[in-house]
């Protein structure tokens, strides 16, 4: 085989001004290319220990398992709901975009039997809609996702939460988007198990998704535990057998491998657990309010440019998240030339979307390590000049004069 014409990866320089991933923080690539130890080096597992620590602080919790599940945020999505629904439970999935969808998909192969209420893309739940759909349902869980980047919304849960708990529902949420840059807590809102993924707000590169599970959830994890060849559990109580299809995302097993016993489960992916530490280290440094204030500052900066644009935004505003925008596309405009121009002109990456709003809306990000006013003002100044290129007239100047303003009206203007 002649490689000669395989190069060293060097790849573009880029803005990722889309729905995520973002450019990863310089700090958290430095911390991803230590050398490797062992697996169950005492330095090795006190950084998992730490791991644990940090993220009780990011989602606001006193879980103890507290932990990582090495793979995408899906990744951590799959390991909770496969370890925690057992075969024909009853399921009620609040779907408000496509993650939603997704969140429905899981449970029914995970044999729930899945129920879902939709509210239309743009919009969140209210939390009588909530309590009636389990008053009727009776599910043994409830799982939603906070922020959906397919929509931009932000849907609220500390009601939800109060509800969950009148009634003797399991409450799950993905964090995925919004973790770092929207208010989460999980404690004071009634979580019982959230997961969340690094390429986010949280400034790293996806491939890592830090979980937390209450204690009612682990001991729903531990009365499933595998006992036989990592398959066969506990009888049910209507004398069926529960069954963990699932050995890698088998919540008991990977505990046992977080926890002092340290009993092996797999190899821990090192290199991500260094950057997934330096990623939490780095938030609480800055403090968990001073991140959710920065991303709310350059989003609505962002926000402030595209409507001096005379661009409108997609969706309530009011339940926006504080890190991605809808931008509906002009008439007679092609947005994905727009997309295709920003990249190769000015090498800055905006996201399209999904489903129903293919080609109706941009998606916008401002997270993580690119919530900063140069990128906000470098986004606005491209995305200018290529509607102005494609004849869509704006004045010169305007977006960023808007995004200006907004800047000097704000006593943070330096966060």
């Amino acid at each position: 085989m002649n490689i000669s014409h395989f190069s060293q990866i060097n790849p573009p320089a880029r803005l990722l001004m889309g729905p995520g991933p973002i450019n990863v923080d310089p700090r958290v690539l430095r911390a991803m290319s230590s050398q490797l130890i062992g697996q169950y080096d005492p330095v090795m597992t006190n950084y998992m220990n730490e791991v644990m620590e940090l993220y009780r602080g990011i989602f606001l919790t006193k879980n103890h398992w507290t932990l990582l599940i090495n793979g995408t945020s899906r990744a951590g999505i799959e390991a909770i709901l496969l370890s925690t629904i057992r075969p024909n439970d009853k399921v009620l999935v609040l779907v408000f975009g496509r993650f939603g969808h997704l969140l429905c998909e899981i449970a029914r192969r995970c044999r729930a039997t899945v129920y879902s209420i939709e509210a239309p893309w743009g919009k969140v739940f209210i939390p009588d809609q909530v309590e009636d759909a389990i008053k009727c349902i009776k599910p043994r869980l409830l799982l939603t996702v906070q922020g959906d980047t397919s929509t931009t919304m932000l849907q609220p849960l500390i009601e939800i939460g109060i509800i969950c708990k009148k009634h003797n529902v399991l409450f799950y949420t993905d964090a995925t988007a919004s973790v770092g840059g929207n208010t989460l807590k999980t404690d004071e809102w009634g979580l019982d198990a959230v997961s969340a993924g690094m390429q986010k707000c949280l400034s790293g590169p996806s491939g890592t998704s830090p979980i937390t599970l209450s204690s009612q959830i682990e001991e729903i994890i531990r009365k499933r535990k595998c006992v036989e060849a990592g398959i066969r559990t506990a009888l049910h109580q209507d004398g069926e057998d529960e069954v963990i299809y699932s050995n890698y995302f088998d919540l008991g097993m990977v505990m046992d491998y977080w926890g002092p016993e340290r009993l092996n489960h797999h190899t821990e992916a090192t290199t991500a657990l260094f950057g997934a530490r330096e990623c939490a280290r780095i938030l609480l440094q800055e403090g968990i309010d001073n991140s959710i204030a920065r991303h709310h500052l350059h989003g609505t900066a962002l926000l402030k440019g595209i409507q001096g644009m005379g661009l409108k935004i997609f969706g309530d505003l009011r339940h926006k998240m504080n890190n991605v925008l809808g931008v509906i596309i002009p008439n007679g405009i092609n947005g994905d030339q727009v997309r295709q121009l920003m990249l190769e002109d000015f090498g800055i990456e905006i996201g399209t979307s999904f489903g129903q709003l293919h080609g109706k809306i941009w998606r916008i990000g401002t997270m993580g390590y690119n919530a900063r006013k140069d990128c906000v003002m470098q986004t606005l100044t491209a995305l200018e000049a290529v509607l102005n290129h494609k004849g869509f007239q704006i004045v010169q100047g305007v977006a960023m004069q808007a995004a200006w303003d907004y800047y000097r009206s704000q006593v943070c203007i330096n966060v």
